[in-house]
């Protein structure tokens, strides 16, 4: 199976008030990113690894690679308006010969290699699948006239990298954007094509808060 992931590293940072995007900011003496783009090169090397990006930033993690001597092979994408357009300028330079493409948030650096083998063997299968973990706190629904408690046993937390069939995720993004495209696999679904679950890692949090980024830094040695 040849493979490619699309690492989507287009956020802004706002929430870590910070300057600086958030996948850029240092975890343990490298930014975020370059965790995320080890973690798959180290899985397997002949993955093709592309980056989207904001424009504005290119140079400057063109000039972190230098620094940094980062020799992993990969290749730098300018994104879009909205994580739509990112992902698919990303699949558009996906090489024709790969079978499957997986999704992934930059700063989601904590994937371990199980998660990505439980995806892309799961897409290898059923063309669609994401990586979910159980909720383990107690779930409300805001209604009407208040609140209520639900069955969060019939809930998942959604993660990635998100893995699809080539050809499914070419087609899925040849349609116009929706608001309610919030990640690959609500822009799949809505051609009618069924999404698989596949074991997560509970580790795998999407670095958002300073706190999110204290708890990566805990797990690393």
């Amino acid at each position: 199976m040849k493979g490619a992931v699309i690492i989507v590293a287009g956020g802004t940072g706002s929430r870590m008030q910070s300057t600086l995007p958030k996948q850029f900011i240092e975890l343990k003496g490298k930014p975020i990113l370059l965790h995320t783009l080890e973690k798959f090169h180290q899985f397997d090397q002949a993955l093709q690894l592309i980056i989207v990006m904001h424009p504005d930033f290119v140079d400057y993690w063109k000039d972190l690679c230098r620094t940094l001597n980062v020799t992993i092979p990969h290749e730098v994408v300018a994104g879009g308006a909205e994580r739509f357009h990112s992902v698919k300028n990303g699949v558009h330079q996906v090489r024709s010969d790969v079978e499957v493409i997986a999704v992934h948030d930059a700063v989601r650096p904590m994937i371990n290699a199980s998660t990505i083998r439980n995806c892309f063997e799961g897409a290898c299968k059923h063309k669609a699948v994401v990586p979910v973990i159980p909720l383990v706190d107690s779930l409300r629904q805001i209604t009407d006239s208040g609140n209520t408690q639900v069955d969060r046993s019939k809930f998942r937390l959604v993660q990635t990298p998100q893995c699809f069939d080539r050809l499914l995720l070419l087609r899925a993004y040849e349609q116009e954007y929706q608001k309610n495209f919030t990640d690959d696999a609500s822009v799949v679904e809505n051609i009618d094509q069924p999404i698989f679950f596949v074991d997560g890692n509970v580790e795998n949090v999407k670095i958002t808060t300073k706190s999110d980024l204290v708890f990566c830094e805990s797990l690393l040695t």
